[in-house]
C-alpha cells in the first residue's frame, strides 16, 4: 500500500475503517481479509475528469448566443442591441450566482447543485425554440441558461481544486479553466454548421440534450471530499480541518463578501478581471463572429477562428497553471494584460473578406492569453482569502462577468449606431492598460495573516 506521503496514492485518514469491513475484535488474525490493494490512480483525478466535462459542456452551451445573432437579426429583425441584451443578461446572472453556487455547494453538495444546473440550462434552451419575443429570448437564455451556467462557473473549478488537490492545484485550475476553450472549439464548428444548414433551432437542441446528457456521470462519478472515500487530497500528508457546519449558504456568501470587500486586495482583483471579462467573453466571446462576418468572412469560416483560438486558450491556460505554481501570480498577470491589449489594439486591421495570415496570427497570439489570467486569480485570492477562496473567486468572478455583460451590450448598440466594431477594440485595448495599472498595485498590497498558501 502507498504511503501516506506518496500523492498519487490514495493516504486513508487516521482511525478511518478498513475497506474490507473486518472487525479487529474477531480473536484471529487469519479471520481478516488480506488488505485492500490501494488503487493506482488517486480518485481525486476521476473528480477531475468529471468537472471537466461539465465545464467542457458549460462551455459550449454560453457560445450558442454568438452564433445565432445574424440568424435571429435575419428572422425576426431584431436589431444587434437587442440581440446582445440577453447576452448581457445571462453574462450578468453567470457572474452573480457564482459566489451563492459555490457556498450551495458546501451546504448541499456539488453533485445536487451541478445536476440542478445542468438541467436548468436544458430547460432554458429547449424553450428558446418557442420564442417570438425579445423578452422570451432574455427570459430563456438570459435568465434561466445564466443561471445554470452560473452555477457551475469558477467557483465550481475553485471548489473541486480546493478540495480534492494539495500538489498541482495551479496546473489542474489551469486545465479545468482550459476546458472552456475546449467545449468552444468542440461545439462553435459544429453549431455554425447546424445554424447554417437547419437553422438555429437546430443548435439550440443539440444544447438542450447535451445538458442532459452531461448529468449522467455527475450523478455517478462524482463525490464530495476525499473524505468521504478515506483519503486526503492528492499531495497532502494529513486530514483537512473538518468544514464548518454552516447551513446558511446565502448569510455566508453574504458576510464573505462582507469582510472581503474590508481589503485592498479584493478591489484590485475585482478591477482588474472586470476587465478581463470585458475583453473576452463580453467583446470578443459574443461579438467576434459578426465582426468578422461584417467584413466578408462566412459564419462558419469565423466560428472556426473563434474554435482556433480555443485550441491555443487550452495550451496557454495550462501553460499558465504551470507557472502559476512557479512564479508570481501579480507578475504574470500585469504581463497576460499587456500583451491582451496589444493584439486588440491591432485587430481592426487584421479583419478581411477571406482567411489571411495576420487574422490567424492574432487568434494564436490573443488565443494563448484568453483566460491564462485565471491560474494567477485564483492563486491570489487562496493567498489573501484562504479557505473563504472558493467565494471570494465567486465574487470576483462576478466582477468579471458583470464587466462582460457590460461590454457585450454596449459593443452591440456601438455596431448598431456607427456600423463597425472599431471603437470597441480600441476602448479594449485601452482598458486593459488598466488592468496592467491595477495588477501593479496588487503586487504591492501586503497579504493578510489569516491567509494561507496555495499549495500546502
Amino acid at each position: 500500500m502507498n504511503e501516506p506521503n506518496d500523492p498519487t496514492g490514495p493516504a486513508r485518514p487516521a482511525g478511518s475503517a478498513s475497506p474490507t469491513g473486518a472487525s479487529a475484535a474477531t480473536g484471529t488474525a487469519d479471520a481478516l481479509p488480506a488488505p485492500a490493494r490501494a488503487p493506482r490512480v488517486h480518485y481525486a483525478w476521476v473528480v477531475a475528469g468529471v468537472s471537466l466535462l461539465v465545464l467542457l459542456g458549460s462551455a459550449g452551451f454560453r457560445s450558442a448566443p454568438s452564433l445565432m445573432m445574424d440568424a435571429l437579426h435575419t428572422e425576426f429583425g431584431w436589431s444587434m442591441g437587442t440581440i446582445s441584451s440577453a447576452t448581457s443578461v445571462n453574462l450578468t446572472l453567470y457572474g452573480l450566482t457564482a459566489p451563492f453556487a459555490a457556498a450551495l455547494m458546501d451546504r448541499f453538495g456539488v453533485r445536487l447543485v451541478v445536476v440542478c444546473a445542468l438541467l436548468t440550462i436544458s430547460v432554458g434552451a429547449g424553450l428558446t425554440m418557442l420564442m417570438r419575443q425579445p423578452w422570451q429570448l432574455v427570459l430563456c437564455w438570459g435568465v434561466l441558461v445564466g443561471l445554470g451556467s452560473g452555477s457551475m462557473a469558477g467557483a465550481f473549478a475553485t471548489t473541486i481544486t480546493g478540495r480534492w488537490f494539495r500538489a498541482r492545484q495551479g496546473l489542474v485550475t489551469g486545465v479545468l479553466t482550459a476546458a472552456g476553450a475546449a467545449g468552444n472549439l468542440v461545439f462553435l464548428p459544429l453549431g455554425a454548421w447546424l445554424v447554417e444548414q437547419h437553422g438555429w433551432r437546430s443548435a439550440v437542441v443539440v444544447v438542450s440534450l447535451a445538458a442532459s446528457a452531461v448529468a449522467v456521470p455527475v450523478l455517478l462519478l462524482m463525490r464530495e471530499r476525499p473524505a468521504d472515500l478515506g483519503l486526503f487530497p492528492y499531495g497532502a500528508t494529513e486530514a483537512p480541518p473538518a468544514p464548518a457546519a454552516d447551513g446558511r449558504a446565502l448569510a455566508r456568501s453574504l458576510r464573505v463578501l462582507r469582510d472581503a470587500s474590508r481589503s485592498r486586495a479584493f478591489w484590485l482583483l475585482a478591477g482588474s478581471f472586470a476587465i478581463c471579462g470585458a475583453t473576452t467573453a463580453g467583446l470578443v466571446g459574443t461579438h467576434f463572429i459578426p465582426a468578422a462576418h461584417d467584413h466578408g468572412l462566412p459564419v462558419t469560416t469565423a466560428a472556426s477562428l473563434l474554435a482556433l483560438i480555443g485550441v491555443f486558450d487550452v495550451i496557454g491556460t495550462v501553460a499558465s497553471g504551470w507557472f502559476t505554481d512557479r512564479f508570481d501570480a501579480g507578475r504574470l498577470l500585469v504581463v497576460y494584460y499587456g500583451l491582451r491589449g496589444i493584439s486588440l489594439l491591432v485587430l481592426p486591421e487584421l479583419f478581411a473578406g477571406s482567411l489571411e495570415p495576420p487574422i490567424l496570427a492574432f487568434v494564436i497570439f490573443y488565443g494563448l492569453d484568453w483566460v491564462a489570467t485565471v491560474p494567477p486569480t485564483v492563486a491570489l485570492c487562496r493567498r489573501h482569502f484562504g479557505e473563504d477562496a472558493p467565494i471570494v473567486f465567486g465574487w470576483v468572478l462576478a466582477c468579471h462577468q458583470i464587466g462582460a455583460a457590460a461590454v457585450a451590450g454596449l459593443a452591440g448598440f456601438a455596431r448598431d449606431a456607427l456600423g463597425d466594431y472599431d471603437l470597441a477594440w480600441y476602448v479594449a485595448g485601452a482598458l486593459c492598460a488598466v488592468a496592467v495599472l491595477l495588477c501593479l498595485a496588487l503586487r504591492a498590497t501586503v497579504r493578510p495573516e489569516r491567509a494561507v498558501p496555495a499549495v500546502a
